[in-house]
């Protein structure tokens, strides 16, 4: 391994290596160095730390290591190493690379801890800072939660801007002439005289070299692509239809698989009769798997339409037959002592005040919900003897790997993961199943690539979908102003949940996610109370877009909009006057500017709603406006105001908040998972409509950068999309909407 060295106002490592007669550069936080996924090809006295940058005559390849699923992460990771690499990064090669512990996700296990965005206490930076120990030690490579740029914004700028500089003194040291006195632009050093040398030839000469690790980042006023307008990279393949998506790879030699499980998850399989789809054209093979059974042919349709021929008795699932059995679990926890969870916010005198005087009382209900992607999940595996080789999309790479080797009996370093574009996720593939049954079936297909894809039908039932949850709200108002705010919140954990099938072990202590979006807001109620409780583990249950805050936004906001109408106050004006973040503050603030806010009502049957959430430490906040006509609600205009700190690629920006917003309001509307005899009945599209293209409204983004912290932004917009919908909708009819989806109380046109 090569020598390290330090830079210590960041305390991080910079190592260089040369790599099959290249250079890669890298950095990492801490002081001893991780094992990273390139060492096993290196050979004598080659080294390579964490690589990101990758020069070899051939050209450039920047690895991006975060897993795009349609959020952009692998052009924004590109465009931060060329920032300050100083190339065009249109120019590189893109590649996530092999996975491997180097690459852990530092800010992934952040938003767990019971400290709101906006307390920037010592004790609770430090708590931010220590949690990317344990990241480290459990090898998070792990992309979610909008951490790919707050974990990548210092990270592999700096491992740019070492390649830089060590491609510089090797050109110093080619010529003579000092680094000092050398600039770079588009891929190459520039001497004094003009004339240049690409970073191409200096590959051989920068790895003879220890890397300068003395460098200073440049500050914004100097960035010359991040922080402007510019195109994805993955825009012009997206765009004409080349874009290889896992669901779209070949392999020489590959048999093809479908699978039918248990639909309702976990249950067993306690016998089949395959003898009609044995004799069914191409079909070469059935075998049973766990909690099921797959069929191997020669395409996917016919694997599909045999699986469909298989008689199957199934065993019951461990939880209950139907939804109004889940939803009384739930409901029953509610304000029971022996099921509390946690409660982090416990302001003035609750109870008390609870205790005499008018008091509104509300019950809101958020439904089970399917991730739904348009591209089901997929997977192609190879097993040989001494190897195991996986194709997929997948935001868990080093969990795959680790779970496949146990499947296999080969050691981990013998499984080699290759990730695969993603065609959408919100959450979905922070799992694992699929690629599991491919293995299993590539273990009895040994030497032959087999290729799995899910039917539509198995991908929704197999979905390990958002929580259900149920809130009981209670309030008071005194003098025009909202006195007393409680919130009790009930549902299945998800993070012990997600964390036992990642890790074989549940996750200790209390769920954040429980409240998460509504503990934690920036409102300084005088008697103000949160609290979680935890439901029994039912139908087993995964993250989802904007996890917790995407059910608690609503429930939260409705409730405190519901107090605002009854203390006769500004829903706006209120929330402004409660806020104790100055952030927050300067987000609400303008949202009512750029929306022209004098009030709910703008004329007979129209109406707006506004709702505000901070989640992932990002402050949104949305107005909607709604007209109500004789055939429905029609939603005219949404404007939306969020604050990321620092805003690195504004096209994108809005495109993400946009999409939020409308995926937000689509499932509001129209979405639910519901269960009978133990498995989701909405099994396609059909029944799982989210918004069409004629009811998408007008929509306004507007970016601030007053926080102090870079953030990520693919999930906040979320939250705050469906209360200011529902508000809106309160507005316009004068009907409160409690529960989700709404088009189960009114229609929408």
């Amino acid at each position: 391994m090569g020598k390290l060295a330090t830079i210590t106002r960041r305390t991080f490592l910079i190592g260089s290596a040369a790599i099959a007669g290249g250079v890669a550069f890298g950095t990492y936080l801490y002081k001893r160095p991780v094992d990273n996924p390139l060492q096993k090809d290196l050979t004598d006295g080659e080294a390579a730390i964490t690589p990101y940058v990758k020069i070899s005559p051939d050209g450039i390849t920047l690895i991006t290591p975060r897993a795009d699923k349609g959020q952009g992460a692998y052009s924004i990771q590109a465009h931060l190493l060329a920032e300050e690499l100083d190339i065009d990064p249109n120019t590189a090669t893109i590649s996530p690379g092999l996975p491997g512990p180097a690459y852990y996700n530092s800010a992934i296990l952040t938003e767990g801890l019971s400290f709101p965005a906006y307390d920037n206490s010592t004790l609770a930076e430090n708590m931010r800072s220590f949690m990317a120990v344990p990241a480290r030690l459990f090898a998070m490579q792990l992309t979610g939660g909008s951490s790919t740029v707050p974990d990548g914004f210092i990270r592999m700028r700096m491992a740019g801007a070492v390649a830089r500089e060590t491609l510089k003194a090797a050109a110093a040291l080619r010529t003579g002439i000092s680094r000092a006195q050398l600039q770079t632009e588009n891929g190459r050093v520039i001497l004094p005289d003009g004339t240049s040398l690409p970073y191409t030839e200096l590959a051989a000469d920068a790895a003879t070299l220890e890397p300068v690790t003395e460098v200073a980042l440049r500050p914004a006023s100097e960035w010359t692509r991040l922080g402007k307008p510019m195109p994805r990279i993955d825009m012009p393949a997206k765009c004409t239809g080349t874009e290889k998506y896992g669901i779209d790879l070949e392999v020489e030699g590959m048999v093809y698989a479908a699978v039918r499980a248990n639909p309702g998850i976990g249950g067993t399989m306690e016998s089949f009769d395959a003898t009609a789809a044995t004799t069914m054209r191409g079909v070469h093979k059935v075998i049973p798997i766990k909690h099921g059974v797959a069929v191997i042919a020669d395409n996917t349709w016919r694997a599909w339409r045999a699986a469909n021929k298989i008689d199957i008795t199934w065993g019951a699932a461990p939880y209950p037959a139907n939804t109004d059995e889940i939803f009384a679990r739930i409901e029953s926890v509610i304000d029971q002592e022996e099921h509390r969870d946690h409660r982090n916010r416990d302001d003035g005198e609750v109870q008390s005040s609870l205790d005499s005087g008018d008091i509104l009382e509300a019950t809101y209900k958020v439904p089970y919900l399917a991730h739904a992607p348009m591209e089901p999940m997929n997977a192609i595996v190879l097993v040989k003897d001494d190897s195991c080789v996986i194709w997929t999309g997948t935001q868990i790479p080093l969990f795959v790997r680790d779970h496949a080797a146990k499947i296999t009996g080969l050691d981990a370093e013998q499984v080699l993961v290759h990730v695969q574009p993603m065609g959408g996720s919100f959450g979905h593939k922070l799992e694992d199943t699929h690629v599991l049954q491919a293995v299993e079936i590539a273990v009895a297909m040994r030497d032959t690539p087999v290729k799995l894809v899910w039917s539509r039908e198995e991908d929704m039932t197999h979905d390990y979908p958002r929580p259900g949850a149920i809130a009981k709200g209670r309030g008071k108002v005194v003098n025009g102003q909202v006195d007393t705010f409680d919130l009790s919140v009930g549902q299945s954990a998800m993070a012990p949940n997600w964390f036992g099938r990642l890790m074989g072990m549940s996750l200790p202590g209390p769920d954040q996610t429980i409240t998460t979006g509504s503990w934690d807001q920036p409102f300084a109620i005088p008697n103000y109370r949160v609290t979680g409780y935890r439901a029994p583990e039912m139908v087993p249950v995964s993250s989802w877009r904007s996890v917790g805050a995407s059910g608690n936004g609503f429930m939260h906001d409705t409730l405190l909009d519901e107090l605002i109408h009854s203390a006769g106050a500004d829903p706006l004006a209120e929330r402004i006057r409660l806020c104790n973040d100055d952030t927050s503050l300067k987000v609400l603030e303008k949202v009512g500017e750029i929306s022209a806010w004098d009030g709910p009502s703008i004329e007979a049957n129209r109406g707006r709603g506004v709702a505000f959430c901070l989640s992932f430490g990002v402050p949104v906040a949305i107005v909607t406006e709604v007209t109500h006509t004789d055939h429905g609600i029609r939603i005219d205009s949404v404007f939306a105001v969020v604050d990321v700190g620092e805003v690195l690629d504004p096209v994108n920006l809005e495109a993400q908040v946009s999409g939020g917003l409308l995926f937000g309001m689509a499932h509001a509307m129209n979405c639910e998972t519901t269960y009978e005899n133990h498995a989701a009945q909405q099994n396609n599209f059909h029944a799982f409509e989210g918004m069409r293209l004629y009811q998408t409204p007008k929509i306004e983004v507007v970016a601030l950068t007053n926080a102090s912290k870079i953030r990520g932004i693919g999930e906040p917009g979320l939250p705050p999309a469906a209360p200011s919908l529902g508000n809106a909708i309160f507005a316009a009819t004068g009907q409160r909407l409690r529960e989700m989806p709404f088009n189960k109380h009114i229609d929408f046109i």
